[in-house]
Order: C-alpha cells, then sequence, then structure tokens
C-alpha cells in the first residue's frame, strides 16, 4: 500500500479511508489478510499506536474482523459492500461540488465543467 496523508483530517481518519475505499473498489476481497499493525505501521511511517487506533474502528464498525491467533481479515460484508461505494461516492461528489462552489461555480455549471473533463479524458 502507498500513503499519502494530508495536514486537513487526522491520520487514523485517514487510514480508515483508506481501507474503506480499498474495500469498495475490491483492492481488498472479503478474507483478505490485513498485515500487522507493526507492518502497517512502518509501511504508512506512523505511530503504531495511530494504526491500531484505525484497525479498531474499522473492525467495530465491522470492516475487518479479528480472528484468534489468525490476525486480522476483510469482513465479508454482503450487500453493505454497494452501499460502502454509494457512500463514498456520495462524499466525493459532495467534496467536488464544495470545491467548484469556493472557485465560483454554481452546481450546472461544475456539471457542465464535469461533462467536459470527461469528454476530453476519453480522447486520451
Amino acid at each position: 500500500m502507498e500513503w499519502n496523508f494530508n495536514n486537513e483530517t487526522p491520520i487514523y481518519l485517514q487510514i480508515i479511508d483508506r481501507f474503506k475505499m480499498d474495500i469498495a473498489n475490491g483492492s481488498l476481497k472479503p478474507g483478505n489478510k490485513v498485515p500487522s499493525v507493526r507492518e502497517l505501521a512502518l509501511s504508512a511511517g506512523v505511530n503504531p499506536n495511530t494504526m491500531q487506533k484505525a484497525l479498531s474502528e474499522l473492525e467495530r464498525d465491522g470492516y475487518l474482523e479479528s480472528r484468534r491467533t489468525s490476525g486480522r481479515f476483510v469482513a465479508d460484508m454482503g450487500n453493505q459492500a454497494d452501499s460502502l461505494k454509494n457512500d463514498l461516492a456520495h462524499k466525493l461528489c459532495s467534496e467536488f461540488c464544495e470545491g467548484m462552489s469556493k472557485v465560483g461555480f454554481t452546481p450546472e455549471q461544475s456539471l457542465t465543467v464535469y461533462e467536459n473533463y470527461l469528454k476530453i479524458s476519453k480522447k486520451e
């Protein structure tokens, strides 16, 4: 995993978001073993306590599950995976709209800009 943290949000929340994104996009599949807290903390360059906090939250929310003596694994969320995907899409749309509004675009103008972006990106 490659980690890129920003200064706007606590790191443990960014770790949680990264795991959720990887679960939603299928990079992490149900039953996949999650590396140890120490391994993840080392690869992310964060304190192990920060990583532990994030993983505990993910476990409490049902994204990960602990198996005695075996470690943590990605939980089988069933239909909740689609709900997670929709929640993340809504969050991304909200962030896009908020950013465009800060620049001075109306929702309609933002949609036009996005549609033009899609046309250009398809040509590339």
